[in-house]
């Protein structure tokens, strides 16, 4: 038996003898693709290559013999070949999705039904339900089981059979203007256990008019697309009538054949033309994060059993550490991994997890703790040194421990001695965190230090552009202000009076200012150094200070600054040379510690690291495009190794009018675990700047790290994707590493795994606190493992697998042209769906789009991605903005790209009649779908993705809602106060009414489920174009 994923059907839609849409050779096989890949430019149509046939396939029991293997990307090798996430590009080969060259001029087909018999052919049902899970299993598959299939160009049709083509189609066209489409076109979303009626789908097949924003661009065919009509079938009753759908919206339309036939059945070629379909008959996300909540919501998560999958990111939860680390620091893509590197290979899930070292707990999860064995150290695994933890099985009384990584038997040392009770386990196993907690930190000894000498405490320097520009705005006496009260925020120690961290200040245009705070002196001093070229720090004592000591100092060197520069002209800025004088000083001092860097634009004085304007709009979907997102290499390298080595973190904060080539000058902090903040056209009043410093500064953190990553036998880390600096293989270096930020690694087979031992992750952190001491962060998480493939599916989180695509793509655009990235990002969803569909589901009719209930969502989140700045190939996107997200998302967690790729959209009035605005605190409304459908003309909807907050009324909006909120008499007076800030998260509230303007634009942008400006397809396309995909692979 096998199991059913994400499907809805009637209950009775098991397959019958003889009905229409499931007999082997019915009808015709699914039609080739006359477009593009996705989001991609128009492309040619090229001649089928003649003589490449697939070999005969064996169907699965109770399925139709396959019909004529389809076209699939050529650079993907068979399925269940592993081929390298993104290739080379390789010379001369086919396009993904690029349809055999057609010789028609006519489109005329024998045997053609009439246009409206054809169109109602083409209608059938979309079905939807939940997922329930069962208690059956998927036969173990054999390795070779799809590793024989390849994917080639489609033979030519069979004798007596039209080759299938298709018309554009447009879902804003009425029904009557619709090309017709092949019955087996059509998409039904289905669930086994729980059915709701079928809902008519839309045709599937060719993309919208031109001018309509057609998500696929290709050359549409010269004219109506033909179908052979289907053979003859079992007919059957007309069907059911309208019936509410699974998700709340009505289901259309007649319900094709028999109880239990399918859309391809003859009986569907009566009744009038069909609606569009139901938006609320696809998955929602809302409706997936809710649904968490409500199961899991505020519920003790405990960790003590082994591949638990965990809540989702947004659900509100407690964590009960009990030997696995707790979700907030480790979430992986699947929580079962495959046995074999064949299963990896088959079913194209990538095995990673998303590690977030310093992630906050809430106030009512414990702290880790901190274990200290004293001049000894840690205890250690002899030959792969892992860390003592609960993987570890002590034998021979106590006296010695087999390592759950490698499997070698060590001595306990015997200071550590303890005897074992009656089940094997230490008596004092509740008393050591090591043995009993999936986190825990380790205090280390000098052998974990440089040069063998404890380090001193790290320290913060400030380097502020005082610019003409930065001046003028005044920014500089903005920051300066706020200075004064952030310092006595800084990060320090749990329990201690004031932060140990040291501070330093750097003024700098085309030369740069160094300032002694000394505490013995009345007044700071300025020393210049104005050779830029050979960096040095020109003075030691005076320069790194402890705030307290010299509060006074500082104040008034803070009161002084603005007004010491307030007539400077000089509106040059060097900017490598400011990163040299703090990894200078930090050496100087022997210390690790970060620069906040506060800069406006390209540096072009003449010294290390000048730039050059190579904005280039006329690159944009070229081969050359990568080279708008690759640093200008040389002098940036070589500052990124050096801060690295000295443990020098940078944050930048820009505040650009026009183009500064953030690619380079984003290069150092995105791999030194640095964040980068960007304010275009900044003005004073933008206090959400001043929200981001106070954060940035006070934040957990920690500093001169080093991380290791070590598995179990039978997989190893072969990846690592982050604002990160690796010198080999295997060691992460992270000059500092804050509570925002993740590292996503990759797994990889290096033998087969034991379902009995499952698999073993050990991720250990070494790094330096805030008041100087090293120690060890140590995260363990254990993970089941399986040879059924189901299991595989059942374990799989959507939102880690998206971190997982976002980071791999955004790095992949660095080597190869974005086209290539957004094909082999389709490829790779298609072909894990399609595994799914033909390995772990009941055999159903190939119109039904199957998906596993655990990744139901994921095309969505997918063709979000596709849609983000970087990888959409628009002119009118900022070169600078596509390179900031690109860099931003690197270093982001699992919550953070979740809510970047589906940003909340909150109705704050309106969307449901019980709304009702109050000025009372109280609970957030639940969010709604990404739509404008959603949108209330009479409505108000606070919409955020973390990074950027729009405030929507609707133009219906009442005065008295505007009068309360604004204190204004009506919308019309809101357009000279168009921005508004919101203290909430570090998002800045843009607000918007219902014109359109710029800030309307950015709004829609977001609105993720609809069709984007810049030629993105809404998520509906998007999923019957993966629905079209999925079904060529499983044929």
């Amino acid at each position: 038996m096998s199991q059913q994923g994400y499907v809805a059907t009637p209950p009775y839609s098991q397959a019958q003898p003889g009905m229409g849409g499931y007999q082997g050779g019915f009808g015709t096989g699914p039609a080739q693709p006359l477009y593009g890949h996705y989001g991609g430019p128009p492309q040619a149509f090229n001649a089928p290559p003649t003589g490449m046939m697939k070999s005969p396939v064996s169907s699965a029991p109770g399925m139709p013999p396959p019909p004529a293997s389809s076209q699939y990307n050529p650079n993907v090798q068979q399925n269940g070949a592993h081929p390298q996430r993104y290739p080379a590009q390789p010379a001369a080969s086919a396009t993904y999705g690029q349809p055999p060259q057609s010789p028609y001029n006519s489109m005329a087909s024998p045997g053609l039904p009439p246009a409206q018999q054809q169109l109602t052919n083409q209608m059938s049902a979309m079905n939807l339900g939940n997922f329930a899970p069962g208690s059956m299993q998927s036969p173990p598959l054999p390795a070779s089981s799809v590793a024989q299939q390849h994917f080639q160009t489609p033979p030519p049709p069979a004798m007596g059979q039209p080759q299938m083509l298709q018309g554009p189609q447009s879902p804003l066209m009425s029904p009557q203007m619709s090309p017709p489409q092949s019955p087996q076109a059509s998409m039904s979303v289905t669930n086994q256990p729980m059915a709701s009626p079928q809902m008519a789908g839309p045709p599937m097949a060719g993309p919208p008019m031109a001018g309509m924003g057609r998500p696929f661009p290709g050359a549409p065919p010269p004219g109506p697309g033909g179908f052979q009509p289907p053979g003859p079938g079992a007919a059957g009753p007309q069907g059911y009538p309208q019936q509410p759908g699974q998700f709340g919206g009505h289901m259309m339309g007649p319900q094709p054949g028999m109880p239990g036939a399918f859309p391809g059945a003859p009986a569907a070629m009566s009744g009038p033309p069909q609606k569009k379909l139901d938006p609320d008959s696809i998955p929602s996300t809302t409706q997936v994060i809710e649904d968490d909540q409500v199961k899991k919501g505020g519920q003790v998560f405990s960790t003590n059993i082994r591949g638990q999958v965990p809540p989702l990111v947004t659900t509100d939860f407690t964590v009960q550490d009990q030997g696995n680390a707790s979700p907030r620091f480790v979430r992986c893509t699947t929580y079962s991994l495959p046995c074999t590197a064949d299963l990896a290979k088959q079913c194209q899930v990538p095995l990673a997890s998303i590690i977030k070292p310093f992630a906050s707990l809430p106030k009512n999860e414990t702290p880790l703790y901190v274990v200290n064995h004293g001049e000894t150290g840690p205890i250690r695994c002899n030959r792969c040194k892992a860390y003592m933890c609960p993987y570890m099985q002590f034998i021979d009384g106590g006296r010695r421990y087999q390592c759950g990584f490698c499997n070698c038997v060590n001595e306990v040392p015997v200071f550590y001695f303890q005897h074992l009770d009656h089940m094997g386990r230490r008596v004092d196993f509740y008393e050591r965190p090591e043995l009993s907690l999936g986190s825990y930190e380790f205090v280390a000894t000098l052998d974990y230090c440089k040069n063998n000498k404890p380090p001193n405490p790290p320290a913060y320097i400030f380097m502020i552009d005082v610019s003409y520009n930065n001046i003028k705005s005044g920014l500089v006496k903005l920051i300066c202000d706020e200075l004064k009260t952030l310092l006595e925020k800084l990060p320090r120690e749990e329990g201690a009076e004031s932060s140990a961290i040291k501070v330093g200040f750097v003024t700098y245009n085309k030369v740069l200012h160094f300032y002694n705070v000394k505490s013995a002196l009345a007044q700071p001093q300025m020393m210049v150094v104005s050779d830029t070229a050979e960096m040095f720090v020109p003075l030691l004592d005076g320069f790194l200070v402890n705030y307290q000591d010299s509060r006074a100092v500082i104040y008034n060197l803070l009161d002084q600054i603005p007004d010491m520069f307030a007539d400077t002209n000089e509106s040059e800025t060097v900017f490598a040379p400011v990163i040299q004088a703090g990894v200078e000083a930090f050496k100087a001092a022997e210390c690790s510690g970060k620069l906040f860097i506060f800069h406006s634009s390209m540096p072009t004085a003449e010294a290390p690291g000048k730039l050059k304007n190579r904005d280039d709009k006329k690159l944009v979907n070229t081969e050359k495009e990568k080279t708008l997102f690759q640093p200008q290499k040389g002098v940036y390298e070589q500052l990124s190794k050096d801060c690295v080595a000295q443990g020098c973190c940078v944050d930048l904060f820009l505040f650009p009018s026009q183009y500064v080539d953030l690619a380079t000058m984003a290069d150092v902090p995105s791999h030194t675990g640095g964040s980068i903040y960007k304010y275009n056209n900044f003005q004073v009043k933008h206090s959400h700047f001043l929200r981001d410093l106070r954060k940035d500064v006070q934040k957990s953190i920690g500093f001169d790290a080093i991380m290791r990553v070590r598995t179990s036998t039978g997989f190893r880390a072969t990846d690592f994707f982050g604002a990160i600096h690796m010198n080999n293989t295997t060691d992460v270096e992270i000059a500092a590493v804050d509570c925002d930020k993740a590292v996503t690694v990759e797994y990889k087979h290096d033998d087969t795994l034991n379902e009995e031992t499952g698999a073993f992750i050990q991720c250990a952190l070494l790094y330096t606190t805030v008041n100087g001491q090293r120690r060890l962060r140590i995260h363990n998480l254990s993970l089941n493992c399986s040879s059924q493939l189901l299991e595989l599916y059942k374990s799989c989180e959507t939102d880690s697998l998206i971190n997982f695509f976002a980071k791999s793509a955004y790095r992949a655009i660095l080597n190869q042209p974005l086209k290539n990235v957004r094909e082999i990002l389709v490829n790779q969803t298609a072909h894990m769906l399609a595994c799914y569909r033909k390995n772990c589901a009941s055999p159903s009719a190939a119109s039904q789009l199957i998906l596993p209930d655990a990744m139901k969502v994921f095309p969505v989140y997918m063709n979000s991605l596709m849609k983000t700045a970087p990888l959409m190939g628009s002119t009118e996107l900022s070169t600078d903005d596509r390179a900031h997200q690109r860099l931003s998302v690197m270093g982001m967690g699992v919550e953070d790209t979740q809510l970047l790729l589906y940003p909340r959209l909150i109705p704050l009035v309106g969307n449901k009649p019980s709304t009702k605005w109050t000025s009372a605190v109280a609970a957030v409304p639940a969010p709604v779908r990404c739509s404008e459908e959603r949108l209330d003309d009479s409505g108000m909807f606070l919409l955020e993705n973390g990074h950027s907050m729009f405030l929507w009324l609707g133009q219906a909006s009442p005065p008295d809602l505007i009068q309360g909120i604004f204190n204004l008499p009506s919308l019309a007076h809101l357009q000279g106060h168009m921005l508004l800030h919101l203290n909430w998260r570090q998002a800045a509230l843009c607000l918007i009414s219902c014109f359109w303007d710029k800030p309307e634009i950015q709004f829609r942008q977001f609105l993720v489920e609809d069709k984007s400006l810049h030629g993105g397809a809404s998520y509906m396309d998007f999923l019957c174009y993966v629905h079209r995909e999925i079904r060529q692979l499983l044929t």
